[in-house]
């Protein structure tokens, strides 16, 4: 480690929370700058309870990106919430993210009541400014600051790449002076397997129709990377529950899963900066959200 590393810095942890879609994934990715996070409209597309390292010269940030939390119906939800909740205990810093475009609900005030009770510094943060709304913003910046007792609130638009700068000052001035805990050039601590496999699962559920996503798994069987040939050869299996979406990802003579994959070989490409080879297969799984060894091995959750 260099000196410049080694240096005392504003540094921490810093979880994101809030209901599904708030936007915590599309922001995490607007504040590293990479794609480190999967995003759709589907909820329960965060599975892994991810970090994310944001570097400036006098700060590291370490993002911590958790998956919605909602009322569980299943082995796969009761996890998804537990990391969830694990993350309000060991951070230093709060961010309750809410979608500024909907009203605040019983799920939004059912999170802020965890969010509450964390020992952790506190910020509000109102996402997708961009989206018009007949509510003015000062009215739901209102409603936001009742849920609990926030040290700051930030308005932001990660599409669009609003007032991002606001948030990483105002995360930053609550962070202890302290070490870098990661290098400087990383982007994440997530495993190339987990993101492999992330990028893969963010394609099914862009594509497919609305009953598939929340039955989607995807496991990475093989990578193997080939010097003569320059390009890393990718097996993977996407686990669904019943045959009648097997036949849904699949499509007509193969032709679903072959978009699945062309898209997301060309996320692959850039993440291993390699030409890639990607082998999809697709399996049924029974009921495996409700398994708790299947959710289990999939890392979902607390990540691998």
């Amino acid at each position: 480690m260099t000196a410049e590393e080694s240096a005392l810095v504003r540094s921490g942890f810093v979880a994101l929370v809030g209901r599904p879609n708030a936007g915590k994934s599309t922001l995490v990715n607007a504040l590293v700058g990479s794609k480190v996070a999967i995003v759709s409209d589907k909820p329960q597309t965060t599975r892994h309870r991810l970090r994310a390292i944001v570097d400036t010269p006098d700060a590291q940030i370490v993002l911590v990106d958790t998956p919605g939390l909602h009322k569980p119906h299943d082995a796969l939800g009761e996890q998804l919430n537990r990391s969830a909740l694990r993350a309000l205990s060991d951070v230093d810093v709060v961010c309750l993210v809410l979608d500024s475009a909907a009203p605040v609900g019983g799920g939004d005030r059912w999170v802020a009541a965890h969010v509450a009770a964390s020992p952790a510094h506190k910020v509000l943060v109102l996402t997708k400014a961009d989206i018009a709304s007949t509510v003015p913003m000062e009215q739901r910046i209102g409603a936001g600051q009742q849920l609990a007792d926030f040290d700051d609130t930030v308005v932001v638009s990660a599409s669009e790449g609003f007032n991002l700068e606001g948030l990483m000052v105002a995360v930053t001035r609550l962070l202890p002076e302290g070490p870098r805990y990661f290098p400087r050039d990383m982007a994440t601590d997530q495993p190339e397997d987990v993101l492999i496999g992330e990028l893969i699962r963010e394609k099914v559920l862009w594509f497919t129709r609305d009953e598939i996503p929340h039955s989607v798994g995807v496991i990475v069987d093989e990578t193997r990377f080939d010097e003569a040939r320059e390009t890393t050869f990718v097996r993977a299996t996407v686990f669904v529950e019943h045959e009648s979406q097997q036949g849904i990802v699949v499509g007509s003579g193969g032709a679903m899963v072959k978009k699945i994959g062309t898209a997301a070989r060309t996320d692959l490409e850039t993440l291993l900066a390699t030409k890639v080879f990607l082998d999809l297969a697709v399996r049924v799984k029974r009921d495996w959200r409700r398994d708790d060894a299947m959710v289990e091995r999939f890392g979902y959750g607390e990540g691998s």
